[in-house]
């Protein structure tokens, strides 16, 4: 996408029509006001918990938590929405661009299966693309997915833990000028130097997804966050629910970002990750073949998947099937600490755990 391009790009073009004329809803805290009384949004006086002003409805967006994640990130806070999840972000954009029985999405399979799911539950069309056999990019995907309103690309991708190089994502991002290019990096955390974050102010058709679940151990919390030019971040606002992030969410979520919490994130990932390298020492030992490792899981292949899910089953240990015929001889592990590391690579050294 040239300079010229990206200035041309107007997302308000994709946007489904009826919401350029549609006025959101002004809930009690987005028209604000100033006062000692209260008596504006239909809340209870009674505040029956330890938690502060937990009887009042939480801002749609609390600056606290935005910014906090814009000092973490790199990002404006202008182009961050915080929402349930990064599940909820990918809801939002179909809602915000997809037209119901008319558009459709694009993503690239075996991948995260809430992108199609999300898209078939509004009744927007999808269009499954494979990723080639070291799961990269196909060549030919710009002349495949016709008038996809959004492709979806999750790096690094789940279930495989493979990466698709920063290059490769911006090329990607320039081969489809006319859809909104959404890159999930939910996993980002575990490979930080393939965040393309920093292009936002270069590809205004570029959406990344991040989320608290899982480097930073919050995934009973569900936050999340959309990453996005101010044109997409003021479509997305008209359709998103008056109060997204509860206030313990928040309060939670802004905890974490912070000097400490950054602190015990990294540590905490590197635990993982030094885990996640003996976890996958002891499989490919057990004669599994076991993909490069960028998240906080390894996918491996088995001969018998079958006998390795009984093993696993006889031990308590759920791990994750698939049932995509390309991973049906698979199981994902998710890293986990020393002591349960221990247990699972015993059952494959064939000892007791």
């Amino acid at each position: 996408m040239s300079q010229n391009t990206a200035a041309l790009f107007d997302p308000k073009q994709l946007a489904r029509p009826e919401l350029l004329k549609l006025t959101p809803y002004q809930s009690a805290r987005r028209i604000g006001g100033r006062g000692d009384i209260w008596i504006n949004a239909n809340e209870s006086p009674f505040n029956n918990s330890d938690l502060d002003k937990v009887n009042r409805y939480p801002e749609c967006q609390p600056p606290e938590l935005i910014n906090a994640y814009s000092n973490y990130s790199g990002v404006k806070a202008s182009n961050i929405i915080a929402s349930r999840g990064a599940d909820e972000a990918i809801e939002l954009l179909i809602r915000t661009f997809c037209v119901p029985g008319v558009d459709s999405i694009a993503c690239f399979g075996p991948t995260y299966g809430m992108y199609a799911i999300s898209a078939a539950t509004f009744n927007v069309g999808v269009t499954a693309l494979s990723l080639t056999d070291n799961y990269q990019l196909p060549d030919a995907w710009p002349n495949q997915i016709g008038d996809a309103k959004i492709v979806f690309i999750c790096n690094p991708n789940n279930p495989t833990g493979t990466v698709i190089s920063k290059e490769n994502i911006e090329q990607a991002i320039q081969a489809a000028p006319n859809a909104i290019v959404v890159v999930d990096e939910a996993y980002i955390e575990f490979c930080p130097e393939y965040s393309v974050a920093d292009l936002l102010s270069t590809y205004p058709n570029l959406v990344v997804l991040r989320t608290l679940s899982k480097a930073f151990a919050l995934a009973g919390a569900r936050c999340g966050f959309m990453l996005a030019n101010d044109a997409i971040i003021d479509l997305v606002m008209l359709v998103i629910a008056p109060y997204p992030v509860p206030l313990p969410v928040s309060e939670l979520a802004t905890k974490a970002l912070s000097a400490q919490g950054l602190d015990t994130m990294q540590t905490q990932v590197a635990t993982l990750v030094e885990q996640g390298l003996r976890l996958s020492a002891a499989l490919s030992a057990f004669g599994a073949q076991v993909l490069p490792a960028n998240g906080n899981y390894v996918l491996a292949k088995f001969d018998d998947v079958a006998s390795v899910a009984e093993r696993l089953r006889e031990a308590g240990i759920v791990a994750r099937a698939y049932k995509d015929p390309r991973l049906a001889d698979a199981i994902r592990f998710s890293f986990t600490n020393e002591l349960q590391t221990n247990a699972i690579i015993a059952l494959f050294n064939g000892s007791a755990a």
